[in-house]
């Protein structure tokens, strides 16, 4: 099979591209976020890409993300890169003088893939994804997990990662890279081999645990746009196992029985087991258990009767198919190219003691929606230390979701706030930095927790003129 593209060693202080500016006065600070200090005719001569700029076709599709709901920011200019040089002359010709933003899939949470008056690094060109016959997978910063999963699957291999098959790799990865299989094979990063990264001053690096290890565990969980720009990751996949997946809806009114016994038993099930809960808000209240076992159904039944069994609610809907890998990821995939919602995290460090205050969150809250993924199994086989992502001893990731219109955003924002600070009364606390939410209390603590002052130290020292800035980057407090 097709072998990814060769790294090479970084060199020691390797100059920046020609045109960049060299020091933190090159760009007045009157003029870091004037996009008329910006040579847009220039760099468009020099990308091997295509520079998008308001008035050019294709500009108003290509600068929209994910999220409707922030068509409204309008960036400057939207620069497609062919390449980690593209990339480079970008962030040399940009950097400081109006914000940068790398985009591969542009599901910011909030759009901070799309800044105001700055520069999209669009990665989606460079979306190239092989598998090598040590199974290694190579693929480039703009691969949606589509793809992705296509070739590892078609490899007979595996990769965990995310759900949303419309997920750029890079932003899964670069967050820690949280899925359906972690509790068995990890997060994605724990996967990482290594990377290519363009730096703060136009350098392209090879980014490995021996030859830069503090960019390496940075990368690995410290969220994107923060220390550099990945264009390109190398992965270690496993073989591909069986896959079991399954959905068990219940009755309306017996959600605090059923989180009580999800508890428990997930708590209790072996690394082969991930189910999550989903809490949708109404009066009363309703909930499902969707999962992926490692193994087939023959033996996945056993562990669902026994859900079942503790629970004491016999469901009203039982799904169980037997899948392969790539057919398995498709099952969870999300099938709207574009989608407007309002989401924030919490993160249970242990299970909840009040189930029924949870359940109370969501009584008559409609529209609102919890998901809780659980961790444990190989994600704590990792210790916090080793990679940026703090939460390797959690419970699980919670996510609180719901649709939104432009004209409902401001009334939807609120009611997500209210629901997010109840669980925090709760003493369910941290977020999840790939759930990005401003309005997340103390977001730096939950976001990264014991690794915030290294993380924060590593990017002091890869960009000490703040050219990867944005309102909740690891230069913001």
């Amino acid at each position: 099979m097709a072998r990814g593209p060769v790294f090479h060693a970084p060199r020691a202080g390797s100059p920046a591209p020609a045109h960049a500016a060299t020091s933190s006065d090159g760009a007045p600070a009157d003029r870091r976020h004037d996009p008329a200090a910006v040579d847009w005719e220039g760099l468009r001569g020099r990308l091997e890409g295509t520079l998008l700029r308001p008035d050019d076709v294709g500009f108003d599709d290509a600068r929209k993300g994910f999220n409707p709901l922030h068509d409204d920011r309008v960036p400057a200019a939207v620069a497609q890169c062919a390449s980690a040089t593209d990339v480079a002359e970008a962030v040399v010709a940009a950097g400081g003088r109006v914000p940068l933003a790398a985009r591969s899939g542009g599901h910011s949470y909030v759009g901070y893939s799309a800044p105001p008056d700055g520069l999209v690094i669009d990665l989606r060109r460079m979306s190239h994804v092989a598998a090598a016959e040590d199974g290694s997978v190579s693929a480039g910063a703009g691969a949606p997990l589509r793809t992705v999963y296509s070739v590892v699957g078609q490899a007979d291999r595996c990769l965990p990662a995310g759900s949303c098959s419309t997920v750029g790799i890079a932003g899964v990865t670069l967050g820690g890279g949280i899925g359906v299989l972690q509790r068995k094979f990890g997060l994605t990063c724990d996967h990482l081999t290594a990377m290519e990264a363009v730096t703060a001053d136009g350098r392209v690096l090879t980014v490995t645990a021996s030859a830069t290890p503090d960019l390496f565990w940075a990368l690995r969980g410290g969220g994107g746009g923060n220390l550099a720009i990945v264009t390109h990751f190398i992965f270690a996949a496993d073989p591909a196992p069986a896959l079991t997946v399954f959905v068990l809806t219940f009755p309306a009114g017996r959600v605090t029985e059923i989180l009580t016994a999800w508890q428990s038993w997930i708590a209790a099930a072996p690394r082969d087991m991930w189910a999550n809960l989903r809490i949708s808000g109404g009066s009363p209240p309703t909930c499902r258990i969707a999962g992926c076992f490692v193994g087939p159904s023959t033996a996945c039944h056993p562990l669902l009767d026994d859900l079942v069994l503790r629970a004491g609610v016999v469901p009203t809907g039982r799904t169980v198919q037997d899948r392969d890998y790539f057919s398995g990821m498709r099952f969870f995939a999300g099938k709207p190219l574009r989608e407007s919602f309002v989401a924030s995290s919490r993160i249970l460090t242990t299970p909840t003691s009040d189930p029924q205050a949870v359940t109370n969150l969501f009584t008559g809250r409609t529209g609102i929606t919890l998901i809780v993924d659980p961790l444990g199994g190989a994600v704590a086989d990792t210790v916090t230390a080793q990679t940026a992502f703090p939460h390797r001893e959690a419970f699980a990731t919670a996510q609180i979701y719901a649709s939104a219109t432009p004209a409902s955003e401001a009334d939807v924002t609120h009611k997500v706030a209210d629901v997010v600070a109840g669980l925090g009364a709760l003493g369910i606390g941290g977020g999840y930095v790939n759930y990005i939410d401003p309005d997340l209390p103390d977001w730096p603590t939950a976001y990264y927790g014991p690794n915030l002052r290294r993380l924060r130290s590593i990017a002091q020292d890869y960009d000490p003129d703040r050219v990867f800035d944005f309102p909740q980057s690891l230069h913001h407090t």
